[in-house]
């Protein structure tokens, strides 16, 4: 044993070749991982010193500055950073500088010779994220509810309030940017107290930009949060609450543990399948990894069990010896309802594999989409996909491509619809009178639905009060009904509608914008199904069903749909040696009609002369041939075409 310490010593001491290079790097560093630090601030710390919170605001209120701020005044990153919003580190974030997901990190503070340990959780803002909100604050005992000084609470502020509130959270209101020149402080707190009864002495002021209050906010966090409700006797139990494939490292999930220790090389098993692994990763996310040996419960850490080992978001890490007849996810994310969904079909079917298993790994990392097998006969193979709304359909295809490297093509976006049935062999089938239907396809005929029910959400407009009328008006042409209308203070006021989801789908938020000159902020959440009278709307060329183009819409929209939908394909498809007849129809009834002329050659451009039957002859033999060919051919709308109108529907 000493000669070979001996002979790795000399041999790694000795001036160094690649390949003596190779052997230090081989001893001396684990790769992908961190050094063990053995400091105080990774050992495990008393619960009573352990803060887990979140910060929740509506788009663009400064979360991520703030997160910046606090991780620069508790040590975790140097003051002065070039690398603005540290905690968003995806492309897309920074591209579109927004968040779309929420991220930890593990902060240490030295407060009245105390070291507490202080959990962030920085969430998205914008509504089709919600579901990383939902998963955040149910690992939380407390959360920073900030609002800008100069706008005061917007719609998505009322939206994450509640969910705070139902969720039993500690709320630390706090108004940011009380820096600039148009801010209004005691009005953004009366705000407040008009809307959520928040006494306006309690409320904080700071300006993340400037670090103005970030001390006074921390030192609030310790006092007023409570520590989290947990024991750390009994066997260990995590719940799982983020996921994500590490290239080199397989599967790692961001954990909160319920109770007990968890250790480098337990063996653990998953709340929903019976296989049993060994934890082979732990660290903190401080933001960079710091890998630790043990944690305890009250932490946020991140473990990893090794390339073939791995649960999904919401289940629950258990020792292996832990009997699970009586344990229950505290949420299940496949279970939320999906409010947008989309086909997406590789470019080419050559793709499909690689394409399938990028986006189940983008899927483990983005627990709000959910994935089923689609086919189109112009497509080919692809999936359908739900989503929580269009920005979360436009993130979910960008990110495939930036991390992934795969493209893809994105059908027109539709809601889900429910039916009533009355066929005994349909309700046999689909296992009960009411059917869910997300692709319009699959629709039954309207002889076999006795009711249909359409999906509806609440939106919560806050609007200047001179936008009163235009905006009231806007919501009724688009089917709305109001329900409440709440001032704040002299100039702005908060509108709530009932809309359907499929009027406000694509260019509702836009038009809000134009109408106000952007004053104006929307966000909804969804509501019921309720019973609306519905038409399917489909597409024929020549009498050939064309199934991408088939829609579901409000009998009052039908003929205006229609209309619309014939004129555009009529400019879009290249003309053919054949005439096409472009037509849309409910029920068998054409509604809609346009005609896309043949390419015309002229058969008698080589008569010189001659009797008029000659050029007689030669006119009937075209037109026949030419009737024989629209019998004998099938139209098809090139893949481009069909793309384009697809996305523009």
């Amino acid at each position: 044993m000493f000669f070979k310490e001996h002979l790795l010593y000399k041999r790694l001491f000795l001036p160094l070749t690649y390949s003596r290079f190779r052997l230090v790097k081989r001893y001396c560093t684990k790769p992908n991982q961190k050094a063990i630090v053995d400091e105080t601030s990774l050992k495990v710390p008393p619960i009573e010193r352990i803060r887990n919170f979140s910060i929740i605001a509506h788009v663009d209120h400064g979360k991520s500055t703030l997160a910046d701020r606090l991780l620069e005044f508790t040590g975790a990153i140097k003051s002065g950073v070039k690398n603005a919003q540290v905690l968003d580190q995806l492309q897309v974030e920074r591209e579109r500088g927004i968040t779309v997901k929420a991220v930890t990190a593990s902060l240490n503070y030295v407060y009245k010779d105390q070291n507490y340990l202080l959990n962030l959780i920085d969430t998205p803002g914008h509504v089709d994220f919600s579901n990383e909100v939902v998963r955040s604050v149910q690992v939380c005992q407390g959360a920073i509810l900030l609002v800008d000084a100069a706008e005061g609470p917007r719609a998505q502020t009322v939206a994450v309030h509640s969910l705070a509130t139902k969720n039993e959270l500690t709320l630390l209101p706090v108004l940011n940017k009380i820096d600039l020149p148009r801010a209004n402080p005691t009005k953004a707190k009366n705000q407040l107290f008009s809307l959520f009864n928040i006494e306006p002495n309690d409320v904080l002021e700071v300006s993340a930009k400037k670090g103005w209050g970030v001390e006074n906010l921390v030192h609030s966090l310790i006092e007023r949060i409570p520590p989290p409700n947990v024991s750390r006797d009994g066997p260990v139990k995590a719940l799982v609450f983020d996921t994500w494939h590490d290239k080199y490292r397989g599967i790692l999930c961001l954990a909160y543990i319920e109770s007990g220790y968890l250790k480098l090389g337990d063996s653990v098993k998953w709340l929903s399948l019976n296989k049993i692994n060994s934890v082979k990763h732990l660290f903190l996310l401080t933001p960079e990894e710091k890998e630790i040996r043990r944690a305890g419960a009250g932490q946020v850490v991140v473990f990893g069990c090794g390339p073939r080992g791995g649960g999904a978001v919401g289940d629950i890490l258990l020792s292996s010896d832990t009997v699970t007849s009586h344990l229950k996810s505290k949420f299940e994310p496949n279970k939320l309802r999906h409010m947008v969904y989309a086909g997406i079909f590789p470019m080419s079917q050559s793709e499909y594999t690689n394409v399938q298993s990028a986006m189940n790994k983008l899927a483990m990392n983005d627990a709000g989409a959910t994935i089923s097998d689609d086919s189109s006969p112009a497509l080919g193979q692809g999936w359908r996909i739900g989503f929580s709304g269009l920005l979360h359909m436009e993130v979910f295809t960008q990110r495939l491509f930036q991390e992934y490297k795969a493209e893809a093509i994105i059908s027109a976006p539709s809601v889900p619809f429910k039916f009533r049935i009355n066929q005994p062999k349909l309700i046999k089938k689909y296992g009960g009178e009411i059917i869910t239907i997300t692709n319009p396809c699959m629709m039954p005929a309207h002889t076999d639905i006795v009711e249909y029910f359409e999906p509806f959400v609440v939106g919560t407009i806050v609007t200047p009060i001179k936008y009163l009328g235009s905006l009231t008006a806007l919501c009724l042409d688009h089917r709305g009904i109001p329900l409440n209308t709440t001032p704040l203070d002299e100039e702005n006021i908060s509108l709530q509608f009932r809309l359907p989801l499929s009027e406000i789908l694509v260019e509702f938020h836009d038009i809000i914008k134009s109408i106000t000159s952007g004053y104006a902020n929307f966000d909804y959440n969804d509501d019921e199904y309720y019973s609306s009278p519905l038409a399917k709307v489909e597409i024929l060329l020549n009498g050939e069903k064309v199934d991408e183009l088939i829609s579901i819409v409000h009998v009052s929209r039908v003929d205006y749909y229609g209309r619309r939908l014939v004129e555009k394909l009529k400019e879009k498809i290249p003309r053919q040696m054949v005439q096409i007849a472009i037509q849309a129809t409910v029920n068998n009834k054409v509604i809609a009609r346009e005609t896309l002329q043949a390419y015309r050659k002229d058969v008698t451009a080589k008569l010189y002369g001659g009797d008029v039957t000659r050029r007689m002859k030669l006119l009937k033999q075209q037109a026949d041939g030419k009737k024989q060919m629209r019998i004998e051919t099938r139209i098809r709308i090139p893949r481009e075409t069909l793309i384009e109108v697809l996305r523009k529907k």
